[in-house]
């Protein structure tokens, strides 16, 4: 495939690496210094767009390249009040869009086994849960986007809780989620489930950002060639 790699950061480096190891071609590279470069003549010939820039931009970003009828894999997180307008933005040009808060294929098992033990815990109403997640000091939202899908996945799933809410504010049927920001930790997430008798916990450790990476370079090779909006779940065969 042909790829514009749309932010070169520490995970547009990371995807470069690995898309070329899976014998793709970056073609294009946009960064914040030079915004202008994503352009309908510079997308002429890319298969498929993967964006991984800022919060700020990643809307404009997105819209650029489906209105080109570029297929785009999205991991930028805090700008999804849009998503529903990029949406539109996929279906009226027919073309392909994914959007993910993580694309580890890890972290999605982790989505998985969450949805399904917030179900079974339905049934146990003694258990109180929680999450938290820690991310190196450079990252510019929080909770993370990973966090909010946990937490979404919780409160879709049992009825002790209706939203989410930092954990020092303690709402009443609110689920609390502690963000912590230190050194240069890729990420680690932890759901408990907390009784006077025990507790059960899920947790996700990134190493690096290869594993993130390299679930967006999957996600490319699925939606290249395919219409629609899809999520990781359509990747994984959930």
């Amino acid at each position: 495939m042909n790829i514009a790699l749309i932010g070169y950061g520490k995970m547009g480096h990371e995807i470069e690496s690995i898309a070329i190891k899976r014998e793709h071609f970056i073609k294009l590279i946009v960064d914040q210094d030079n915004e202008n470069d994503l352009n309908s003549s510079n997308l002429n010939g890319i298969e498929v767009a993967i964006e991984f820039s800022s919060p700020a931009a990643a809307y404009n970003n997105i819209r650029k390249c489906l209105i080109e009828k570029i297929p785009v894999v999205s991991g930028t997180t805090g700008w999804l009040e849009k998503y529903n307008e990029v949406v539109e933005v996929c279906n009226k040009n027919n073309t392909a869009f994914i959007h993910s808060t993580n694309f580890s294929i890890g972290v999605n098992l982790l989505f998985r086994l969450n949805t399904e033990l917030a179900k079974q815990m339905e049934r146990y109403h003694d258990y109180d849960a929680s999450i938290e997640e820690i991310h190196h000091t450079k990252k510019l939202d929080a909770p993370s986007g990973t966090a909010l899908t946990l937490a979404g996945e919780i409160v879709d799933q049992h009825s002790k809780y209706n939203k989410w809410c930092f954990d020092k504010d303690k709402i009443y049927m609110c689920l609390p989620i502690r963000s912590i920001r230190k050194g240069d930790v890729p990420g680690t997430h932890t759901v408990t489930w907390d009784s006077d008798i025990d507790t059960i916990s899920l947790k996700h450790e990134a190493k690096n950002r290869k594993g993130f990476a390299l679930g967006a370079v999957v996600a490319a090779e699925f939606i290249h060639s395919r219409k629609g909006v899809f999520t990781m779940n359509d990747v994984m065969g959930f």
